[in-house]
């Protein structure tokens, strides 16, 4: 991992961002689209073939195939899945928001109702990978806000199924229909509908560059929840943190791709060799090590600082997914905190308790965007719509206010909507 220093380095190049060059994909996902909004069910059933190499009888998901799911997967899991389910839905369901009217002596009466979105389409990363945990944090939330139906969307592996704990959460999450596509061609299916799959009012989920390209397509055909780059962590450690934990931790974050950005800030320059001996050491002993050891060298950043409060300003500036502050007094640096998708506090509290179980979502702002986006939530599955009533006396009570913003920007026809009213249009 490069070290940089903020007595000797430029604050611009410790705050850089390495982004890979990604080939330009939009072209590709423009005629993928096209052709599910053509030929519906038909293109989906010959994208499939071409793209996921895999021919599909029924694009949807049997009831007989999710109860094998729920008896092939190992009733430990099932149990781990229903306990998380309890904690994410026990945290969401604090952010329900309640409408609210106001109705004044004058006789007028204004408010604000709180509507669920009606039908919401869930993207599912599949194929050689299974993220059940995904599917509970994206689809709970949907259930507190009252979405009536939820559409979940995932590719297959090469024989054609859904991985059995996908159907599994799935089904413990409460999926109303699942479909067995994915990719660029599944995002056209929920945005513009098909013959088996239905058109929702917005489009959540992460998935790779083809994924997220044809989101920003069909936005505003539909909604999305955001545009999800590559995953990042950074860690702020103080005299008190554990260097084997803090390699654990950056590493557990550079295993999900390549792209994954592991940083850490530190105020102890001791702990920084001890760290890299860290890191080194357990590489070599993940699975996934190649993925890793890309991300670490090609991503991997530590960062020395003079004192926490510097530590905090780096890490405001950089916005990060998540925000690990493995430091003696962690209370005493969150209100310093601005700009996080997730704060995970104290040395007990690695990022991974977050993406699976503790209830707060997992589905958060990358590439910095914690600055503006916040993590997925209850609030992403509602929409606001306000009313307002007037009596006669207080409609004619405000009328020449009324009558004289409009005039002032030359829109007589509002002003005579007032006018006629009041009986002053003659």
């Amino acid at each position: 991992m490069r070290v940089y220093s903020t007595k000797k380095d430029q604050l611009a190049d410790i705050l850089a961002r390495k982004y890979s060059e990604t080939a330009d994909v939009s072209a590709v996902v423009t005629k993928i689209i096209e052709r599910v909004q053509t030929d519906g069910d038909q293109a989906l059933y010959q994208l499939i073939e071409e793209i996921d190499h895999v021919k599909l009888d029924s694009l949807a998901v049997s009831q007989t195939e999710i109860d094998a799911a729920l008896k092939a997967v190992a009733p430990e899991l099932l149990t781990v899945i229903e306990q998380a389910k309890e904690n994410i839905l026990a945290f969401h369901q604090k952010q329900v928001r309640q409408g609210f009217v106001s109705t004044e002596e004058s006789g007028v009466v204004t408010g604000q109702r709180i509507i669920p979105l009606a039908r919401v389409g869930v993207y599912v990363p599949g194929g050689t990978a299974a993220y059940p945990s995904t599917v509970l944090m994206d689809v709970l939330p949907a259930k507190i806000a009252g979405v009536k139906k939820i559409v979940m969307i995932t590719p297959t592996d090469s024989e054609g199924n859904v991985p059995a704990a996908i159907l599994a959460a799935a089904s413990i999450a409460g999926v109303d229909e699942i479909y067995k596509v994915g990719g660029a061609h599944g995002v056209a299916a929920l945005a513009y509908g098909t013959e088996t799959i239905p058109k929702v009012d917005k489009i959540v989920g992460p998935g790779n560059i083809y994924v997220a390209t044809a989101k920003k397509m069909v936005y505003g055909t539909v909604d999305i929840d955001m545009i999800a780059g590559p995953s990042d962590v950074l860690i702020v450690a103080d005299h008190s943190a554990n260097p084997r934990w803090i390699a654990a931790d950056l590493l557990a974050q550079a295993e999900h791709d390549k792209l994954a950005q592991a940083t850490l800030v530190t105020t102890e320059e001791s702990l920084i060799e001890k760290v890299q001996a860290e890191v080194a050491q357990q590489l070599a002993e993940l699975p996934r090590e190649e993925i890793a050891a890309a991300a670490i060298e090609n991503n991997g950043k530590i960062i020395l600082v003079k004192d926490l409060a510097e530590a905090i300003s780096i890490a405001n500036q950089i916005a990060p997914e998540h925000l690990e502050l493995s430091v003696a007094e962690p209370f005493a640096l969150l209100g310093k905190v601005e700009n996080a998708g997730s704060v995970f506090l104290g040395h007990h509290t690695p990022e991974v308790l977050g993406d699976y179980f503790a209830g707060p979502n997992h589905t958060l702002p990358t590439e910095g965007t914690a600055r503006f986006y916040s993590p997925l939530s209850v609030d992403d599955f509602i929409k606001k719509s306000s009313y307002l009533y007037y009596t006669e006396e207080a409609m004619k009570a405000v009328g020449p206010a009324v009558e004289l913003f409009a005039e002032t920007e030359d829109l007589m026809g509002h002003a005579r909507s007032m006018k006629v009213r009041r009986g002053e249009d003659a």
